[in-house]
């Protein structure tokens, strides 16, 4: 399958791609962060007039997995409609595009869509509440892409793992500030369903390669609080994981509010591609490994000065 990547620079798109040219045929689109990549990029801004038709028509992939997005919860709070422009309204011109090509689609969404209100785990069938600009922009941009081309698959994800910048993902905010004798604090009143980006990406070219169409899903299988996850990472590198503070999301000081609860269930993802989804251990042995085969530095090379 030749697959084209959006949001290349991003902790996504990057490993996404890194992973999926194993077995097939990648490009990515960039504005023009990164360079030496061993896969094909395209130059190109898709908010630009005519960009997302230009750049379909000269990559002329069989699969687009849409990744790019103003994921910063604050930087969308202050500029909000730079948030609707690429949450909302790119994923709809995207989505119509690909209809017209006949190009299967996966469009990546959040988490954050709900508010974090229900007791236990959410379904694809529960209603979300947005609580802040960058979900409720997510939030249009599923309902966009659902709307233009119903056939797309629709995934929402939370995810940690290595980046381009060195510092995109809460694995490596903790790992930043505990390797260098930093304190950091971890909400404890904030449950997620974190899963390593290299197995996001993976399910992701499976969910095209099945076929799926709708809403999925494409979380970490356990829920677990934002201190917690910080506990365990410190553990898996040896760092002191007592230089970790439990701290409330109310006593943050942020703009962009935080559901409490962002358990989501995967049964229907899991049941869909036959297997079940991998557990958090997996992955953070996986990321540990990662870090001791120079992975992180290969990611940073990628990215333009």
């Amino acid at each position: 399958m030749k697959l084209l990547v959006t949001g290349a620079s991003g902790l996504l798109g990057i490993n996404l791609a890194l992973e999926a040219m194993s077995a097939h045929e990648v490009a990515v689109v960039d504005r023009g962060k990164l360079s030496g990549t061993p896969f094909r990029i395209v130059r190109a801004d898709l908010l630009d007039a005519g960009a997302v038709d230009s750049v379909l028509d000269a990559a002329q992939p069989d699969g687009v997995i849409h990744c790019a997005a103003l994921a910063d919860l604050e930087a969308c709070e202050a500029d909000p409609d730079l948030a609707r422009r690429l949450n909302a309204h790119l994923p709809a011109r995207l989505a119509r595009a690909c209809k017209a090509r006949g190009i299967r689609m996966a469009h990546v969404s959040t988490d954050a869509v709900f508010d974090g209100s229900k007791q236990g785990a959410y379904t694809e069938a529960d209603v979300p509440n947005p609580l802040g600009v960058y979900a409720q922009t997510k939030l249009e941009g599923e309902q966009a892409v659902g709307a233009e081309y119903p056939e797309a698959v629709v995934a929402r994800v939370n995810i940690y793992g290595w980046s381009p910048s060195g510092k995109r993902s809460l694995a490596e905010f903790f790992y930043n500030c505990l390797s260098n004798g930093l304190k950091a604090s971890g909400f404890t009143d904030v449950t997620f369903c974190p899963m390593l980006v290299n197995d996001t990406g993976r399910i992701l070219v499976k969910m095209l390669e099945h076929g799926l169409s709708g809403l999925y899903h494409a979380v970490g299988p356990q829920p677990m609080s934002k201190y917690q996850f910080g506990v365990e990472v410190a553990r898996q590198f040896g760092l002191d994981e007592s230089t970790i503070s439990p701290k409330s999301v109310l006593d943050s000081g942020l703009t962009a509010r935080r559901a409490p609860n962002l358990w989501l269930s995967t049964h229907r993802l899991s049941t869909a591609l036959g297997e079940p989804l991998p557990v958090f251990s997996t992955g953070l042995d996986q990321f540990y490994a990662q870090f001791q085969q120079g992975y992180p530095q290969k990611i940073r090379s990628y990215q333009q000065m």
